[in-house]
């Protein structure tokens, strides 16, 4: 319907490349300033948080440099997998939530990595 939007094709890549970034780099960075307190919040070791923030904070910047984009959104996407399972069967959260974020917000997440993971991030990369 509107074919000359499909030269904003790359521009729109690297506006959700840089917009997950932003997710993942912030959390990331909150597991690796604090992981004691961080740990507690999501019910796991401060030595696994630790590994988790550093794996946010690794994909999150992988993202949005355009560095090995494909496999950093492989590692985001496992990551997100991960709280999804905790979510729905440790949590007991519902798709919608109650009282916290429910794994929706999760869900786009893994979704908006599959799209970066299937289009390699567009043109605007530094490194494919």
């Amino acid at each position: 319907m509107f074919p000359e939007l499909a030269q904003l094709t790359d521009l729109s890549l690297l506006l959700l490349r840089l917009l997950v970034a932003a997710i993942f780099v912030t959390s990331g960075w909150s597991h690796v300033t604090d992981p004691k307190g961080r740990a507690q919040s999501i019910g796991m070791s401060p030595g696994f948080t630790l590994f988790l923030g550093t794996a946010e904070l690794a994909g999150g910047l992988g993202v949005a440099f355009g560095v090995l984009t494909q496999l950093a959104a492989i590692g985001l996407i496992l990551v997100m997998l991960g709280a999804i399972q905790k979510k729905i069967f440790v949590w007991h959260t519902g798709f919608w939530g109650e009282k916290a974020s429910g794994w929706h917000y999760d869900l786009m997440l893994v979704l908006m990595n599959l799209v970066i993971l299937a289009t390699n991030g567009g043109r605007y990369v530094l490194w494919k």
